[in-house]
This record gives C-alpha cells, sequence and structure tokens, in this order.
C-alpha cells in the first residue's frame, strides 16, 4: 500500500561554498537536499553530531542557522573553530599566513617518520616504507607547525593557522583520500611545494558552539531544533575480517598535526598507536550481532535517535552500510514519522526525492547509494 506522498518539492537550495580536504565521507553532493529538508521544517537550531570536515556545518552558518558542531577527531575541532568561531576578516589574517610561509625548512619529527626521496618517481624509500609527503614539504611542515606552537597563538588564530596547514598538506600528499596507506608511485601533486593560504573563514552572526565528545556524552546536553547524523558506518561486506582500519584511523596525520605530540607508531603507514584497531573501534562499525540478534551497529543508529533532543533528524545512510534497508526502516518508523527520503546515486551524480517514503528500500538495493531520511520524533 503507497504511502503519502513526501512533503517537500523537488527544488534544491543552491550549496554555499565550503572547504575542506579530501574525505572519504564527503557530503558535498548531499548538502543542497539537506539543506532544502532544514528549510523546510522551520529549523533555527541544528546539531552536526558527526561533523568531520565541517562541511555541513559550515554550510548551515552560512544560511544563518546556529549551530552545535561536533566530532571525536581533534582536526575536525580545529576546522569547527576555525570557521564557526571566527570573527574577522580573512585579510586579518594573512600577515599570520605570510610569516608561516618564510619559516626557513628544517629536519625534525615529521620528515623524520613521513618525508621521502624522490627516488626516480617511486615513493618507496630504504626503510621499505611507502611515505605520504616528499622531503621538501615535510621539512616545510616541521618549521611551520613549530612556528605556530612558538607563537602561542589565541585559540581561533591557532585553529586558522592549523586549518591552513592541513589545507596546504592535502594539496601536496601522496595519497587516495585517507592515510592507511600511501601511493607506490609519488603523485603528481607531491611534487608540489607546500604553500598556506588563508582559509576562507568568514564572520558569522551565529551563536555558534563547537565540541569534540562522544556522540552519546553530547546528546543528553543539548536542545536543538534538529540534528543531523553521518556516523561512520560499517561495510554490509559478510567477507570483511572482523578486525580492519577503523574510520577514525583514516585521517591520523592530521590528529598529529594539530597536536604536535609526536606519538608512538606502528605498522607500515607509521599510524599513531591510539588508532589501532581496538583502541579506535565505534559501535557504529561494529560487524559482531547483539544478544539478540541485530547488528550492534544497527542498535546504536536506534539508541542515537531516541535519545536525541530535537524535534526533527536527519539521518545519512550509505547502501554499504552495516544495517539494512528493513531494519533500518524499522528503528526509523518505531522513532518518529518518516517525512522524507533522500537518495544520492554516487556513480551516476545523480540527486533525487522518493515519490513515496517507502520507496528507498527498494531503491537501497543498487550500489553506491547515499540516503537522507527527514524523521520527525
Amino acid at each position: 500500500m503507497l504511502q503519502s506522498p513526501p512533503l517537500f518539492d523537488d527544488l534544491i537550495i543552491a550549496a554555499p561554498p565550503t572547504e575542506g580536504i579530501k574525505y572519504a565521507g564527503s557530503k558535498l553532493k548531499v548538502i543542497p537536499h539537506l539543506l532544502q529538508m532544514v528549510k523546510q521544517v522551520g529549523a533555527h537550531t541544528v546539531l552536526d553530531g558527526f561533523s568531520g570536515t565541517t562541511r555541513v556545518a559550515q554550510a548551515l552558518a552560512k544560511q544563518g542557522y546556529n549551530v552545535i558542531c561536533n566530532d571525536i577527531a581533534v582536526w575536525s575541532e580545529v576546522f569547527g573553530a576555525c570557521y564557526l568561531l571566527n570573527e574577522k576578516r580573512p585579510a586579518d589574517y594573512q600577515a599570520l599566513i605570510d610569516h608561516l610561509n618564510s619559516v626557513p625548512p628544517i629536519d625534525g619529527w615529521f620528515t623524520e617518520h613521513y618525508g621521502g626521496q624522490p627516488n626516480g618517481g617511486c615513493s618507496v624509500q630504504l626503510d621499505g616504507r611507502k611515505k605520504p609527503w616528499q622531503v621538501h614539504n615535510t621539512r616545510k611542515l616541521d618549521a611551520i607547525r613549530q612556528e605556530i606552537e612558538s607563537l602561542n597563538l589565541e585559540i581561533v588564530d591557532k585553529s586558522v593557522a592549523l586549518t591552513s596547514l592541513v589545507l596546504a598538506l592535502d594539496q601536496v600528499d601522496n595519497g587516495l583520500g585517507h592515510y592507511a596507506s600511501y601511493l607506490k608511485d609519488w603523485s603528481p601533486r607531491s611534487y608540489g611545494n607546500l604553500c598556506l593560504k588563508v582559509p576562507v573563514v568568514f564572520p558569522s552572526p551565529g551563536d555558534h558552539q563547537v565540541h569534540r565528545s562522544d556522540i552519546y556524552d553530547l546528546i543528553p546536553q543539548v536542545s536543538v531544533d534538529l540534528a543531523y547524523f553521518d556516523p561512520p558506518y560499517g561495510s554490509n561486506n559478510e567477507k570483511m575480517p572482523p578486525s580492519r582500519v577503523r574510520y577514525a584511523a583514516y585521517y591520523h596525520l592530521w590528529q598529529t598535526v594539530c597536536l604536535f605530540d609526536e606519538p608512538q607508531l606502528f605498522g607500515k603507514a607509521n599510524r599513531r598507536q591510539d588508532t589501532s584497531d581496538k583502541v579506535a573501534a565505534s559501535d557504529f562499525e561494529e560487524f559482531r550481532r547483539a544478544s539478540g540478534g541485530r547488528f550492534i551497529a544497527v542498535e546504536a543508529i536506534n539508541r542515537l535517535i531516541g535519545a536525541t533532543q530535537a524535534k526533527w533528524i536527519i539521518l545519512s545512510y550509505s547502501s554499504g552500510g552495516r544495517a539494512t534497508a528493513e531494519e533500518l526502516n524499522e528503528i526509523l518508523r518505531a522513532n518518529g514519522k518518516l517525512l522524507d527520503v533522500a537518495a544520492i546515486d554516487y556513480k551516476r551524480n545523480v540527486m533525487a526525492s522518493m515519490k513515496w517514503t517507502n520507496e528507498w528500500v527498494r531503491e537501497s538495493e543498487k550500489p553506491n547509494q547515499e540516503f537522507l531520511f527527514l524523521l520527525e520524533k
């Protein structure tokens, strides 16, 4: 039996420009439809609970919403402070960025562990390891990161400087959008020179907050009109081993750049010890089933939605996630009224609204599909 059609038409809001690193979980393609959903329900305060590169939070802030930005990653907190807490014009940071670019290169910790020689195009070094950056850029990284620490900047100013450094490093790296492994042959961009630019900051009139908290610790403390959740999801590939690289480990280098803590390292990619599979696990990435038979990842979504203090929730979910369509549909309908569903086909680069809110179950069988569910609690 067909249900009522979605409340909203197909008019999609044009997304404002945002800035970020190469990111496996990038939401660039979903932002326009997400903004449309937020606008249609008339929300004013929005929680971005798993903010990542903060592109969604940036877009929401530029559209005039009061945003609470949260992620457990320290580099995400740095991005959040840079873009959401800034009160200055971009030009006000130019002298700082020019100064950092002028610092003479040095040999330091980053060069020792992550810098590689060109080797005629091969990134494999004498120690048998592939490297994420060429040595001429890690020497600049060592110097700039030390100088940022020495300047004793205020929190937002330091966040702007670190964001600029991370963005610049992302432009000359030797990876595929993550740092669990590196390319064998140096990428063309890795030959470029590290050069910092002022991030595209904007004075925002909104009353924003930036947190670095476990989402379950944060949601009892905040009450918002709408919450947007895009948790890291474990694959539904049954052949995937239960122990693997966790999502947090994909971006361990950004954590080290921001913390500047010279952590203990392990593995061929020189990952931080505190991003090992056992330490950095998340319920949302779990492969195992709970005692009741449902996947732990599915129960985590149910717990998250149930505990959220918001009138509306937008949940982002991939067709490759651990939850089946039927299980997720059951959770959504048990926690409220499903108002609308949007499907984004990354392979075809197509975004569309479901004509009927139960069509997504059938659509979920297609690969490379991402869904936005608008739920009224």
